[in-house]
């Protein structure tokens, strides 16, 4: 079955077939990011509008992807294109200070209660970066907590217990790896009693409220709090990382609605509106230990940003895309209903086999095996099926039309419908 899926694929995908042969010669692996990579090859987008991604074929592909899950008002939407088409006239670089950053972080700051001081940076992993950085800074301490399956970028500082095995190292060339611990998300007891062992030297916890690369699997309330009060008690930073899912569920961050207090916040993807940024934010107590004016080399954590962070493109897409999401409950009334729907309904058409994790417009299908009958954590979702996974996602979009990167989580954007989500549906009952 796979392997007439795969005949399919090369059929309808030859002129993806012939320029991927180039690029595997100019790039590694062919892409830019690991993950982009897929067997027998990925095809190669020209353009996208609305849910959809047409190749160099013309093949039409219904996206859960939704750009690494940052499109949530879809692909090209027309308020942020036409916002962008004039920011671009007046120039789409500046390295300097702009208003648009200013207006952008009135909206962040006014969403985000703990957006007292804001950084911004071009990517996800810079937020990261810079945020344990500081937490070192303020504390005086070394050693960093983080989830085991939790990802948060290719920082050296969090690169570690990411993939199963959680006991191996993720890659050679990092160093200081005693100074990284993990700790099993949703198990509160072991939790503390590994951070207790650290906790002289506990810098930080970094947790995502909902685990994203690790299998779309949400935080307990009770889970984040005991984290919290661990870390208060403990004179550690507690890091939410929120690049996956600010802004997702609704206008705003998500641990507001689990009575959480984060020293640090990170935020990405939703909040630049489809171009490059980073959020780094927090109380202004702590975010001032990155204000170099004044300060001694020794009294200061040296946070930058890099030549295009605050570009005013990035920042006025951004600004656009909150403004239409400060408006927009309707918007996330549809996408949360929508995604509640595929997650009962995928649950129905694989008849017990599977596990649909997720909340509101995010979901992710397990494929259960090794007696695993419930999950709460990373390890849960390694043991499934996996390679299940990534042949019915192929099977989409070989045979459907229907696009999910193999192998990880959908979103689900304003431009989707109840009819998308019952053609995929329907899609996954004849897998």
């Amino acid at each position: 079955m796979v392997l007439d899926y795969i005949k399919k694929y090369k059929e309808k995908t030859r002129k993806s077939s012939s320029l991927f042969a180039k690029s595997l010669k100019l790039h590694v692996n062919g892409v830019s990011h690991n993950i982009r990579y897929y067997a027998p090859y990925p095809f190669v987008v020209k353009s996208s509008s609305g849910k959809n991604l047409v190749d160099v074929d013309d093949n039409n592909y219904t996206d859960y992807w939704m750009g690494h899950w940052s499109l949530i008002l879809g692909h090209a939407p027309s308020k942020v294109k036409d916002s962008l088409r004039k920011q671009i006239e007046k120039g789409w670089m500046y390295g300097t200070v702009n208003e648009q950053t200013i207006l952008l972080s009135e909206l962040i700051a006014k969403a985000v209660p703990v957006a007292e001081k804001i950084r911004y940076v071009t990517s996800g992993t810079e937020a990261t970066m810079y945020a344990v950085r500081l937490a070192r800074s303020v504390t005086g301490k070394k050693i960093i907590a983080k989830i085991d399956g939790g990802w948060h970028g290719y920082t050296s500082d969090l690169l570690k217990s990411v993939n199963w095995p959680f006991t191996e190292s993720e890659s050679s060339g990092v160093v200081n790896e005693e100074e990284i611990v993990s700790i099993p998300y949703n198990d509160l007891e072991k939790s503390v009693e590994i951070l207790k062992k650290h906790s002289k030297d506990l810098a930080g916890v970094i947790i995502e409220p909902v685990l994203g690369g690790g299998g779309c699997i949400p935080a307990e309330s009770d889970y984040l709090k005991g984290i919290q009060e661990f870390c208060k008690k403990n004179d550690s930073l507690f890091i939410l990382d929120e690049i996956v899912t600010g802004f997702r569920f609704r206008y705003g961050c998500l641990y507001p609605t689990m009575k959480l207090d984060p020293d640090i916040v990170t935020l990405g993807k939703i909040v630049g509106g489809g171009m490059a940024i980073g959020v780094m934010c927090g109380k202004k107590e702590i975010m001032e230990y990155s204000n170099t004016t004044g300060k001694k080399k020794s009294e200061r954590s040296y946070v930058g940003g890099g030549t295009f962070s605050a570009n005013p493109s990035s920042m006025t897409t951004g600004y656009s895309t909150l403004s239409v999401l400060k408006n927009g409950k309707a918007i996330y009334s549809k996408i949360n209903d929508l995604g509640d729907y595929a997650r009962k309904e995928l649950s129905k058409s694989f008849d017990g086999k599977v596990i649909v994790t997720g909340k509101g417009s995010l979901f992710m299908t397990h494929f259960l095996k090794n007696e695993i009958t419930k999950i709460v954590n990373a390890a849960q979702a390694s043991m499934c099926d996996v390679k299940a996974l990534h042949d019915y996602h192929f099977k989409m979009i070989a045979h459907d039309g229907i696009f999910f990167l193999p192998g990880k989580l959908g979103a689900i954007s304003n431009a989707h419908s109840k009819e998308d989500i019952k053609k995929m549906v329907l899609a996954s009952e004849k897998f």
